[in-house]
């Protein structure tokens, strides 16, 4: 399966403006061919093809003189670009016939210098390089630092440069991993657990472990606001607006940090100590519109499920998705009969068939857990097949593997 690697980059102000030329020179191009089509479709004309836009936005653009800058930059970048706009006007048309998967997605919009998030790609084409004390060397930007948190597994064959919008470089690599070699890492156990998520706990597992919510949002709002607050006295288009922009970013980017950081060990320590966890298929988007729209999107949970899914592919374990439908808060656990809804503000209530008391959340992480038909086998191994992640289509990687130095 292919997995994403990535390190933080710390460029010098020599390379901060070479990056930011490449960051323009991609929007041009991208921009350039979605007006290209564009046009041609009000003039009810076939779309130009690749090997056009490319003679006539790269090639003949470098020769003119409103476009002679493009040709500052790495080639790649602008047919990367290129590829980018195809790849958006495919996954359009696609979505529009109804054989993608999820919501409809719309046309490809004119990208904006004031975007948030900026990238850029360089292939193998490139011919960039890691050097030998560490550093990623980027045709017409220079080496540059790398802060390498951990080892790449094998040589990948592109790389993307990102500027997200707290003004932070990373690089990021799309790597193919061996799952079987991944699953042999992994300790074996014939463990099996029920997940419930909810807002007073995180997260309430069949077997009564309760795991609270850290609420990052909520903590950090007293200092969100002041930022917030900050910047809207700020002139529009003054530099002090920029700062206080850059600050407010910088304030929202430790949060989601932090929530990400707190789903990766969660799901981390899950995924190792159970060989099959079954979870609700919440409908995030609907309740992210109720009253508890906030509580719900600082949880995370659509964030954290999916770290699920692709760790249990990765590690040979076992998810099931139970229907949300289920009524695992009004059944007994103890004999099944189905007691009726319950107000949110019930947290314990009794069993009218048996008289078992239970916790609302721990009978909902059972019955959750038994839905999901978790039994085990003589070799420990669930009989229910594990979902598999769909493949990324960035371009992965080959060769022999190579162990990139600290910097």
């Amino acid at each position: 399966m292919q997995l994403r690697y990535s390190f933080r980059l710390y460029p010098d102000p020599g390379q901060q403006a070479a990056l930011a030329r490449a960051f323009g020179c991609a929007r041009v191009v991208f921009n350039d061919a979605v007006r290209a089509r564009e046009d041609a479709r009000k003039a009810q004309q076939p779309f130009p093809k690749a090997a056009e836009l490319s003679k006539r936005l790269i090639t003949e653009a470098k020769c003119t003189v409103e476009r002679c800058w493009l040709g500052e930059v790495s080639a790649v970048v602008l047919q990367q670009s290129l590829r980018d706009v195809e790849t958006a006007y495919r996954n359009y048309f696609a979505s529009l016939k109804g054989d993608r998967k999820g919501p409809t997605i719309g046309r490809p919009r004119f990208k904006s210098r004031k975007d948030a998030r900026q990238s850029i790609r360089f292939t193998a084409n490139a011919r960039w390089n890691i050097t030998g004390n560490g550093r990623l060397s980027l045709p017409k930007v220079g080496a540059v630092k790398v802060k390498w948190s951990r080892t790449l597994p094998t040589t990948p064959s592109s790389v993307t440069v990102i500027k997200d919008a707290a003004g932070r470089y990373y690089a990021s690599y799309v790597i193919d991993t061996d799952p079987a070699a991944d699953a042999r890492r992994m300790p074996e156990t014939d463990r099996t657990i029920g997940i419930d998520l909810g807002l007073t706990h995180f997260a309430v597992l069949s077997d009564g472990t309760k795991i609270d919510s850290p609420r990052f949002l909520r903590r950090a709002e007293k200092k969100l606001k002041k930022t917030q607050r900050e910047l809207s006295r700020k002139q529009k288009g003054s530099k002090n607006r920029a700062k206080a922009r850059l600050k407010v970013a910088r304030a929202h980017a430790t949060v989601a940090d932090a929530r990400r950081e707190f789903h990766h060990q969660l799901s981390t320590r899950l995924i190792s100590e159970n060989q099959g966890i079954a979870v609700e298929d919440l409908s995030v988007a609907g309740l992210a519109r109720t009253r508890l729209a906030k509580s719900v999107h600082d949880a995370g949970w659509a964030s954290f499920i999916s770290m699920l899914k692709y760790k249990a592919a990765r590690y040979g374990r076992t998810l099931v998705t139970i229907d949300r439908f289920t009524p695992t808060s009004q059944t007994c656990s103890t004999c099944g009969v189905k007691d009726g809804p319950k107000p949110l503000h019930v947290r314990e209530w009794t069993c009218s068939a048996c008289g078992t008391v239970h916790d609302r959340d721990i009978n909902a992480a059972i019955n959750v857990k038994t839905a999901a038909g978790l039994a085990v086998s003589a070799c420990g191994a669930p009989v229910r097949p594990g979902a598999i992640p769909a493949q990324s289509e960035e371009t992965g990687s080959h060769g022999l593997p190579t162990q990139p130095r600290a910097a």
